[in-house]
């Protein structure tokens, strides 16, 4: 355990860019998919959204990474039996062991060439070192204007899960303290 605490200190995290993890995941919802309306489930959209999240997360880890929070998923459109599903997942941030992802979820039927967009969220991992314990992280230089964005908005989303799940007050949520007061 010593080594790796000496491996994690030795090593130079290099900062990576969004575009460095960027994973994009395809699948085609079957019958075994859907519910009793021909409509792909909830919880198999949020388990496809997992691992592309993960996948996104790991490539910029660079180790394993288990997932901490998902922020709040809407269905706007349901998924229909038989469409293609495109999930697109890159890191917006990363903070000292977390790593924040944001992915977005399409659909298209293929034979009335009709695409259309059904969720997005965000979802949080922390690496893992080979012990199992949290392992510090590169951090994420953006490039383009909307990921700046995207970066930049992550500290008050980071906040936000932290309070949401009672380990950091409101008084002390320096970017979100306004909205308690």
């Amino acid at each position: 355990m010593q080594q790796n605490n000496e491996e994690n200190k030795n090593t130079k995290l290099q900062p990576k860019t969004p575009a460095e993890s960027f994973t994009i995941m395809t699948e085609m919802v079957l019958p075994n998919d859907t519910n009793v309306l021909n409509n792909l489930r909830g919880g198999k959209i949020l388990h496809w959204m997992d691992i592309a999240s993960a996948i996104a997360a790991g490539k910029h880890a660079e180790t394993t990474v288990v997932t901490v929070s998902v922020d709040q998923v809407s269905f706007y459109n349901p998924i229909k039996l038989g469409d293609v599903v495109t999930i697109e997942a890159k890191v917006t941030r990363a903070f000292n062991t977390s790593i924040e992802v944001y992915l977005t979820v399409n659909a298209e039927n293929i034979p009335s060439k009709t695409k259309y967009f059904c969720n997005d969220a965000y979802y949080t991992f922390v690496a893992l070192d080979s012990n199992s314990r949290p392992r510090k992280v590169a951090v994420v230089s953006p490039q383009t204007a909307e990921e700046i964005a995207q970066y930049e908005k992550a500290l008050k989303r980071r906040e936000l899960r932290l309070i949401i799940a009672g380990r950091l007050q409101a008084k002390d949520a320096e970017s979100v303290k306004s909205l308690f007061v």
